[in-house]
């Protein structure tokens, strides 16, 4: 049977990152005592008002196709859920929802991206990025984020990608993921002064935003002359621990999320108006909740960074914002899938390798602190027990 090449691109080392992590699953499942650190699904639970939201939605009918780009209502608390995090004035049409993050990365793609076409991606990134703009028929300039600089961009790097062939956009993650690193404002003013001169757009996974805990977040969408050229994705997935409810959106020119609404239109034609409604009490219901998951995600960073750089064998970067941070593992000898293997074998914690972000992340494993303080203690110990027995 024939099938389409596109579906080709979607492969990759990005499609099978998670091997350790779906074993980890089924151990634990199992009844072992596995510390899942490989995938970043929060710990914390949805705030009852939002499921409460929720319910009452349904329990009112609201069970029927919902307007293709979003409620209104629900664009308009966007729209100044947005301008808050951003410092970016917009409108409800500016706004588009869409099914997740990773759903509007891929229709932001499609709309920006023609064949042919490049992008500038700094590395490491997420997994799945070189899928979708590979599906979309563009190809990446990397732009290396080096654990020497805390995996924080050398603007002299973006300089240089942006001579590339056939550069139409900027495509950046921050806070980071994988790397927990928050782009200071000199090096997103460095980003939009490229996008300005060049004449390129700027498309921005924001998901982490307000997750920032040792930095101030900056959107280059804020920053002046980029609002008919900035794109942000975001979502409440990790926000508001709402993984599971499957939504997000786009913000950007009227233009943008005109051509935006026909690839909402072909995938899933609406979201579900009762995930919208709990879309809406969680942008303008108590926020208590949200801050203290970020102080959280705070002091299970520092915990990590400061028992991990306690061992001779291992080094780490300090995360400044969202829910992961990076261990180098080099010094012990062995590749990071090698590591990430014996650890799994040996001390049941699963974390990601952190070659499938990109060549600068290998000899790295990717956490997710998504334990209490207790469990995050244990995962370093195991972590630091392993690294001792088998440094060469």
């Amino acid at each position: 049977m024939h099938f389409s090449s596109r579906v080709g691109r979607l492969g990759g080392k990005g499609s099978t990152a998670w091997e350790i992590h779906f074993r980890g699953v089924e151990a634990q499942r199992r009844g072992e005592e596995v510390i899942l650190l490989s995938v970043g699904d929060p710990d914390f639970d949805s705030a009852p008002n939002i499921n409460a939201a929720l319910k009452a939605s349904l329990d009112a009918g609201d069970t029927h196709y919902g307007d293709i780009p979003g409620h209104p209502h629900l664009r308009e608390a966007i729209a100044k859920y947005h301008t808050r995090l951003t410092g970016q004035e917009v409108t409800f049409e500016n706004v588009v929802v869409m099914a997740g993050a990773q759903s509007a990365m891929f229709a932001a793609a499609q709309v920006l991206l023609g064949e042919g076409d490049a992008v500038i991606v700094p590395s490491p990134r997420y997994v799945t990025y070189e899928a979708l703009i590979g599906a979309a028929g563009g190809s990446i300039v990397d732009v290396p984020l080096l654990p020497e600089r805390g995996f924080h961009l050398d603007p002299a790097d973006l300089e240089r990608a942006a001579s590339a062939p056939n550069v139409r956009g900027i495509m950046l993650t921050t806070p980071n993921n994988p790397t927990g690193a928050v782009m200071t404002r000199e090096e997103v003013e460095a980003v939009a002064d490229v996008a300005r001169r060049r004449d390129l757009w700027v498309l921005t996974d924001e998901v982490y935003a307000s997750l920032a805990h040792e930095r101030p977040h900056v959107s280059p969408a804020s920053l002046p002359g980029m609002a008919d050229r900035a794109i942000t994705v975001c979502s409440l997935s990790k926000s508001h621990a709402m993984t599971g409810f499957r939504i997000g959106w786009a913000v950007g020119p009227k233009d943008f999320v005109a051509h935006y609404c026909r690839l909402v239109l072909c995938m899933i034609y609406s979201c579900p108006p009762f995930i919208q409604a709990a879309a809406i009490e969680a942008i303008e219901g108590d926020q208590a909740p949200q801050a203290k998951m970020r102080e959280a995600y705070r002091q299970r960073g520092r915990l990590v960074f400061d028992r991990i750089g306690q061992s001779p064998h291992l080094t780490c970067t300090r995360p400044e914002g969202g829910m992961f941070v990076m261990i180098d593992v080099r010094r012990t000898g062995l590749t990071a899938q090698e590591f990430a293997e014996g650890l799994f074998q040996e001390e049941k914690v699963t974390t990601l390798v952190g070659d499938a972000f990109g060549p600068e992340a290998a000899g790295h494993l990717r956490l997710s602190m998504t334990y209490d303080l207790p469990v995050m203690e244990e995962a370093c110990r195991r972590i630091l027990r392993f690294a001792e027995r088998h440094t060469a």
